[in-house]
């Protein structure tokens, strides 16, 4: 699970550098939705592929992580997207959906239920910087 959290991190970083919006990943909904890029591409070193309310990324090493963005730009996903991100990895056995709840239960801290079924990374306060 902090494997996810870090490779969302390290993608968010990778394209706010090559689309530099305040918006980050997300900006490429509205980008692919205006016409300006293509629905699949490459930014950052980061092949991408927008779908619904939502994009696809794969690192350059193929590790996939795709997720859906609120109306704010905030990146959520579900158990589904984090089994693909497991099976994605080199040397990870597909995990259970029983596995993945649990794992995300015992971060409470990092992650936050948005509705149900899907998270967020939290964000600290402006009070815990």
């Amino acid at each position: 699970m902090l494997g996810f959290v870090r490779a969302l991190g390290a993608a968010d970083a990778a394209l706010r550098q090559a689309v530099p919006t305040p918006d980050g990943p997300a900006e490429l909904l509205a980008l692919t939705r205006s016409g300006a890029i293509s629905r699949k591409g490459e930014a950052g070193g980061y092949a991408y592929a927008v779908h619904g309310a939502g994009c696809r990324l794969t690192s350059p090493d193929g590790v996939v992580i795709d997720v859906d963005f609120t109306a704010d730009g905030t990146a959520i996903f579900d158990l589904w997207r984090l089994g693909r991100y497991a099976r994605s990895l080199p040397s990870s056995a597909a995990p259970s959906a029983d596995a993945l709840r649990s794992a995300v239960e015992q971060l409470p801290g990092l992650l936050t239920e948005v509705r149900p079924g899907w998270f967020a990374v939290s964000r600290p306060s402006p009070d815990h910087r």
